[in-house]
């Protein structure tokens, strides 16, 4: 059953809407606040003023959410998830009327929610706490404790000493214990404030520090029993009214009194409960901080006559030095609570303050002789740098323009003179982020569409061209400038006894050269030839500051890490890599920062391969680099030296070895295209007219068979013409060489024609070849006995050379310039022929395609030299066989009766 809550407020109230993310307040956005109820739940609900449909929040109210209001527009609380919320309302009435809503809503649900719990609750929980005395105290302090552990506890306990003002009760007490110096009831009053601060209740804290009770609170707090032998002061600290100093009246009396209330929970934030704090009232106190600093800023930069009282300051000479002074002090103080609000927020302030001419008071700060007024002014000008660098590029590119003096040079005459070091370091940087043309607006992030996005891109070149002539200005005039300390050391002879000031200057210069050589490559080179500073910096090797020895290497360490050709030829023309050596020579038994380093350095050398550097290190200094023998580095730059410098040609096993290795990518054998033929095989095919002579005496055999050729798409395709596939074709050759035994020679016949792929009949005759003397008894003799008795392995041998010769043959075909339809005739003389379809030499004789046939050939007869060719078949019955084209090649039988 819902519980009866009131009507819940319809009217809108203005309200900013915030969110706690990583310790920082988010601004969701601006709305209109209302109560609602939602299915009888009640709820707060915040919607767009730019968006009606758009619901900025919506939120259930909850018993446990601990909502707090603090100052007069702020509700905080917590949703279930754990996030931080925060309403800050325009008006007070709003915030009123929304505290007023949830009030009533949480009070009728811890009502609901004791009575269903417990029959037995409906008695008030909160506790009666006695009227404190100096007797009662432990009492006191022992029911406070009990009630403060639990939540609910806390927020009733929190409840009541708000209601009975219980706070003022106390503070009575410390002065009669101090006047009976009764350390005991001292210390017992310090832990009851200590539990009642820790409660975590806005409301609480905000009473704290009001004016009527922050001192009796904070005089409470001085005796902390975990430092009993010591007293604080901080009634004294607090008391002192002049440390708030006024330097524009502030007309406001709310916006003071909030000015004095930040000032003292800063104090109690980081004095007085540093050590005690937990992380929810940490999480109070920061907040109370935050939106007192937002409201102080925002009341300031509105109030326009405020604005023009406190800049009015600096061109009035009638103003005294300290109140420009305290006028610097206010703006320094208020760009660096900006670094803490909203963006948009801090962009506002920036503007009003340039509006009223920050730049001109950052002008006087910087050349002030108070040391307090300059380093404000150094403040304020690195806040404006980190906000926005490319503005404060421009504006010192139109005072370029205007011919008045740029802020840079301001920047370089206060970092050259400067005696504090903290301002020096702050200058320097601000000098490096103003030269840094990386940074500026990210363009990608402000939208690319219609005018806005070509109002971008405008200024974007704009933008561009400004950085071009500030850049271009500063390397003309400024940088000699900056720069002339390290040129005045050409005439100084030692560098002992250098004052700290004047080694923080060299340090902070050298760490400047660092950075043009890394982000100005083109300008950076002309200025440091035209200026010989690398010099300069290798004397700064010599002085006895180790810090200084180490920044200077870490400039050559810069140049010589990028591997510009331009700075090593300086570094070696210049001999600088000397002094460097020397470095390790002298910290060579030490293994320290500064010898490590140095070590580095040639290290990268070494690794890097860096020729030039390595062959001047050798001719100048090889008897130095030899004596450095407790690591290898230096041993290895004289080896990698005298590898570059070795006279002795590679030897052919070298280029074997280089070639082999060049041929391997991971591990694997690249591919290398088509193999080129040796001498042997180039000589097989050139002086084949030597070797035709010789066959014409070598009888014919069993050996010489037409080796079948078969063109596919212009590509021989070569295959052996007998099948040894099984045991048939075995007994079918043991036949024939029986029958060839007691057969005479053949007589050639004339060859027959053969029908082409088209169908003709007729085609050139096969060039004649020269005829072959008759064979000898001795030779026919030795032909019979091969042919009757063939070994086994005599087949395989045959195969064997068989392939080798028709491998080389393939080779050969591809070699040739005349394309794929050339086919090698008789002595490797390639024959240009059409594509023909042929038989397996069966259709010679008329015989089946399916008939396997074995030719012998005899010499040739009385037939004249027209006569062609022939061969006179012996058919054998065997398996189907494949239809090519078969050419007569007695010219591999011939190598292989070699083999």
């Amino acid at each position: 059953m819902p519980l009866p809550v009131p009507n819940p407020p319809t009217t809108p109230r203005r309200v900013k809407v915030y969110e706690l993310r990583n310790n920082d307040w988010f601004d969701r956005g601006t709305g209109y606040c209302t109560g609602q109820l939602v299915n009888e739940e009640p709820h707060i609900q915040v919607k767009s003023e730019e968006e009606s449909d758009r619901v900025l929040l919506n939120t259930k109210i909850i018993k446990d959410d601990g909502y707090q209001k603090q100052q007069e527009t702020l509700i905080v609380w917590t949703e279930p998830q754990g996030t931080d919320m925060a309403l800050s309302f325009q008006e007070p009435e709003g915030c009123a009327a929304i505290w007023y809503f949830v009030s009533h809503v949480q009070s009728h649900l811890l009502s609901g929610a004791d009575e269903i719990l417990s029959d037995d609750a409906g008695e008030s929980t909160i506790p009666s706490l006695p009227i404190p005395e100096l007797g009662n105290l432990d009492e006191i302090e022992m029911m406070i404790r009990q009630a403060s552990s639990t939540a609910s506890g806390r927020d009733i306990l929190g409840k009541y000493i708000l209601t009975n003002d219980y706070i003022a009760k106390l503070i009575p007490l410390l002065e009669v214990a101090e006047d009976l110096e009764s350390i005991s009831h001292l210390h017992r009053l310090c832990n009851i404030m200590k539990m009642i601060i820790l409660l975590n209740d806005t409301v609480l804290v905000e009473k704290i520090v009001t004016d009527e009770m922050v001192l009796g609170v904070v005089g409470i707090l001085e005796y902390d029993p975990d430092f009993p032998s010591h007293k604080a002061n901080h009634r004294q600290f607090l008391g002192d009214k002049s440390k708030f100093k006024e330097v524009v009246p502030i007309r406001e009396p709310e916006v003071e009194k909030k000015i004095h209330q930040t000032y003292r929970l800063q104090y109690l934030k980081d004095v007085v409960l540093a050590r005690i704090l937990d992380d929810p009232t940490f999480s109070v106190l920061n907040s109370l901080i935050f939106f007192n600093q937002f409201d102080i800023l925002q009341h300031l930069q509105n109030n326009q006559t405020f604005m023009k009282d406190l800049f009015s300051i600096f061109h009035d000479p009638e103003a005294s030095a300290s109140k420009k002074k305290l006028a610097i002090l206010f703006i320094q103080n208020c760009c660096s609570i900006a670094k803490t609000i909203q963006a948009q927020a801090r962009i506002q302030l920036y503007a009003n303050f340039i509006q009223g001419g920050l730049f001109g008071v950052i002008d006087y700060a910087l050349m002030e002789k108070d040391p307090s007024v300059r380093i404000a002014g150094t403040d304020v000008l690195v806040a404006m740098i980190d906000h926005d660098p490319t503005m404060m590029r421009g504006f010192i590119y139109r005072q370029i323009n205007e011919k008045q003096k740029p802020l840079t040079h301001t920047l370089i005459e206060l970092l050259l003179g400067e005696q504090d070091l903290g301002v020096k370091a702050q200058i320097a940087d601000a000098i490096r982020v103003l030269l840094d043309h990386s940074q500026g607006t990210p363009l990608d992030s402000l939208g690319k569409g219609g005018d806005m996005a070509a109002r971008i891109h405008s200024r974007s070149s704009t933008m561009d061209s400004e950085t071009e002539g500030f850049l271009k200005t500063f390397y003309e005039e400024s940088a000699k400038k900056l720069f002339a300390p390290l040129r005045e050391l050409q005439s100084r002879e030692s560098l002992v006894g250098l004052p700290i000031a004047e080694v923080s200057l060299y340090s902070h210069l050298v760490e400047t050269l660092c950075f043009f050589v890394r982000h100005h490559s083109y300008r950076s080179k002309y200025f440091l030839l035209t200026e010989n500073l690398p010099s300069r910096v290798a004397q700064l090797l010599g002085c006895p500051e180790k810090h200084l020895k180490l920044t200077a290497l870490k400039f050559f360490r810069t140049c010589v890490g990028l591997q510009d050709e331009f700075y090593i030829r300086h570094m070696v023309k210049f001999k600088l890599f000397e002094p460097i050596l020397n470095l390790v020579v002298e910290t060579m038994p030490r293994d320290n920062l500064l010898n490590s380093a140095c070590l580095e350095f040639f290290e990268f050398i070494r690794r890097e391969n860096l020729k030039h550097i390595i062959t001047h290190l050798v001719d100048s200094y090889r008897e130095t680099l030899e004596k450095i023998t407790y690591v290898k580095t230096f041993t290895e730059l004289i080896v990698k030296y005298d590898q570059l410098h070795d006279p002795t040609p590679p030897t052919r096993f070298q280029d074997t070895v280089t070639f082999s290795q060049r041929n391997h990518i991971n591990g694997n054998r690249r591919w290398q295209g088509v193999r080129d033929m040796d001498a042997e095989e180039e000589a097989y095919f050139n002086n084949s007219d030597d070797e035709d002579k010789d066959e014409e005496n070598v009888p014919p055999t069993l050996e010489s068979k037409v080796t079948p050729v078969k063109i596919l798409n212009g590509s021989p395709l070569l295959k052996p013409l007998v099948d040894y596939g099984d045991d048939d074709d075995d007994n079918e050759v043991v036949n024939l060489a029986a029958a060839t035994k007691s057969a005479r020679p053949l007589k050639p016949k004339p060859a027959e024609p053969r029908a082409d792929a088209e169908g003709n009949e007729n085609r050139p005759p096969t060039p004649p070849t020269p005829a072959a003397s008759p064979p000898s008894n001795k030779t026919e003799k030795r032909e019979q006995d091969d042919v009757v008795v063939p070994p086994p392995k005599r087949r395989r041998e045959k195969e064997d050379d068989e392939d080798d010769e028709l491998g080389k043959l393939s080779r050969n075909k591809r070699r040739s310039p005349t394309g794929g339809g050339a086919v090698v005739g008789t002595g490797g003389t390639p024959v240009m022929g059409r594509k023909r379809s042929f038989g397996l030499l069966g259709n010679v004789a008329g015989q089946s395609p399916n008939k396997k046939i074995a030719i012998s050939l005899a010499p040739k007869g009385a037939s004249g030299p027209e006569s062609p060719k022939s061969a006179s078949p012996t058919t054998t019955t065997t398996p189907p066989a494949t239809s090519a084209i078969a050419t007569t090649t007695t010219e591999q039988k011939d190598e292989g009766t070699k083999e």
